[in-house]
């Protein structure tokens, strides 16, 4: 899986491939626990297929990341992906941005 990623000081920005479903959850979630920046930032634009899978592995790659003094944040503009975060209430449990600089700035605040 490509995970193209983007450095700004020290926050990661992976962004995410077209599925994150079941095939890719635990190699998504792999490569986060692995990354040697702990504040990440997911922006989930070009994700057309999310499923609890995906779900679950963003969850459990913001518990790691926290146990390792560090956060996950989200990035979408695309409407679907905001609104299964709405549904599932997952909103709630991640700071959601509108966009990649929005929740890269908000690491420093």
């Amino acid at each position: 899986m490509n995970l193209p990623t983007e450095i700004f000081g020290d926050v990661m920005v992976v962004h995410t491939p077209e599925e994150l479903g079941a095939d890719q959850a635990s190699i998504f979630q792999d490569r986060l626990a692995q990354a040697d920046q702990v504040r990440i930032v997911i922006d989930l634009d070009n994700t057309e297929s999310l499923d609890s899978a995906g779900l679950t592995a963003i969850l459990n790659a913001q518990d790691e990341l926290r146990d390792r003094g560090g956060d996950l944040k989200i990035s979408t503009t695309n409407a679907t992906n905001r609104l299964i975060l709405e549904i599932t209430r997952l909103e709630e449990q991640l700071d959601v941005f509108e966009s990649v600089i929005e929740a890269v700035k908000s690491f420093r605040e």
